[in-house]
């Protein structure tokens, strides 16, 4: 049921729900701290704003997922970051507003043993790609080579008909976005953002940043005439490239978020 305290237009973001048994052991206060960053990151370069949400496979129970409490990601704090199953229930919430989409992050975590963190974004440049079915999201230079020749699009209308607010609310719905991800480090999400998946929480902050920075120069090239992308290979090996780097992006993002830099 949504939260008596948050406006009524707030019901369709979060709700508040029974906490669904113990916690795990304590996740690494590392890991908190870097999940609290890329909070503050993900907001920084513009990928989220009042909306939106990044999660961290837990470090000690590879079936637990840590996820902040409802709220708008600039202002998270340790204190907010809360422990979930992959049925998206919180285990110490304490009736506490959670995120209604938390079951995007449960179910890709299910099928999807090799993801280690998840970004949602409403990313403004992407959506026109999850719309026109002309022009497929693709790599369109090496700092996005993840991105790969083709994003797939999540159609809800498929599952949920066509009078959804295209919000997913349910595990079952959250096992259909899965499916459409299916191997991808992303997928699209028609009319609502994207979903971005990574090996772990920094390489998956690096993908959030990049596929909006991705989706913003295809669109300037769409508009210059015929594009020439990264062929499947050239991308394969940009992404391993660009993977032993993401540690200097990092510590960069995370200085100036600190107000270090």
């Amino acid at each position: 049921m949504p939260a008596s305290s948050d406006r009524a237009d707030a019901a369709t973001v979060s709700a508040v729900v029974a906490d669904n048994g113990s916690a795990s052991p304590d996740p690494d206060p590392g890991l908190v701290a870097d999940l609290v960053t890329a909070n503050h990151i993900l907001y920084d370069q513009h990928v989220v704003d009042a909306f939106g949400h990044v999660s961290v496979r837990h470090d000690k129970r590879r079936d637990r997922f840590l996820l902040a409490r409802s709220m708008a990601p600039a202002l998270v704090t340790a204190a907010d970051i809360l422990e979930f199953d992959l049925d998206g229930n919180p285990l110490d919430a304490g009736g506490r507003a959670v995120y209604l989409e938390r079951f995007i992050h449960g179910e890709i975590y299910r099928v999807r043993p090799d993801v280690g963190a998840i970004v949602h974004s409403h990313s403004h440049a992407v959506i026109p790609f999850g719309v026109v079915r002309s022009h497929k999201l693709r790599a369109i230079f090496h700092m996005s080579g993840f991105v790969g020749t083709e994003t797939p699009i999540f159609e809800i209308r498929e599952c949920a008909g066509d009078g959804s607010d295209l919000l997913i609310r349910n595990r079952e719905l959250g096992a259909a976005l899965a499916k459409s991800l299916g191997p991808k480090s992303a997928v699209l999400m028609r009319g609502h953002g994207i979903t971005v998946t990574g090996p772990n929480l920094r390489e998956a902050v690096y993908r959030g940043v990049y596929v909006d920075v991705n989706a913003r120069l295809q669109l300037e090239a769409i508009g210059l005439g015929d594009v020439n992308y990264l062929t499947e290979q050239e991308g394969r090996a940009a992404a391993a490239a660009n993977a032993s780097q993401i540690g200097r992006a990092w510590e960069m993002w995370r200085m100036k978020v600190e107000g270090r830099l």
